[in-house]
């Protein structure tokens, strides 16, 4: 199945949750609404023509002036895939878990939490995974500035002319 009827399939059960659909270059995609990816991911894996029961990839991104969660999904026994995107504000980067709908999401939604300060909603254990505790924010957000020392640590030298 293409990824455009699976798009299909998608606006004819959730016709709001959709906001655009993008079928240009290699990877064809669409972007749900926040609200609605728990509803819409569940569909995917459960509707039996569908069958999307692997969740290949979760990944943060930032855009400077926008937040991004993308889902790689596939579907082993039907052999498709599909992906879907969901918009976050920068100031309130927060959307619903899917950890309840495949288990792999776990770790990768608290990657994303590490990494980019983006909350994922009633997430079984939403903490850091790579960096400790008490790292002070989000190392592949735009913003971040890499502090100088952590734990009397040098972290990074800053060299005149150079940063």
């Amino acid at each position: 199945m293409e990824s455009s009827e699976v798009f299909k399939l998608i606006e004819s059960k959730y016709p709001d949750a959709l906001k655009s659909i993008d079928l240009e270059g290699i990877e064809q995609s669409v972007t749900i609404d926040v609200n609605s990816i728990a509803d819409v991911c569940n569909y995917l894996k459960t509707e039996s023509e569908l069958q999307f029961t692997s969740l290949m990839c979760l990944s943060g991104v930032d855009y400077e002036d926008k937040m991004e969660v993308v889902y790689h999904l596939h579907s082993l026994l039907h052999d498709h895939r599909v992906t879907l995107k969901v918009e976050l504000s920068r100031d309130n980067p927060k959307l619903p878990s899917v950890s309840g709908v495949w288990k792999a999401a776990n770790w990768h939604e608290r990657e994303a939490y590490d990494m980019y300060g983006i909350v994922f909603d009633d997430h079984p254990d939403l903490r850091r995974i790579l960096l400790p505790d008490d790292w002070e924010g989000f190392p592949l957000r735009k913003d971040y500035v890499v502090a100088e020392k952590y734990r009397g640590w040098t972290i990074r030298k800053i060299k005149e002319g150079f940063e």
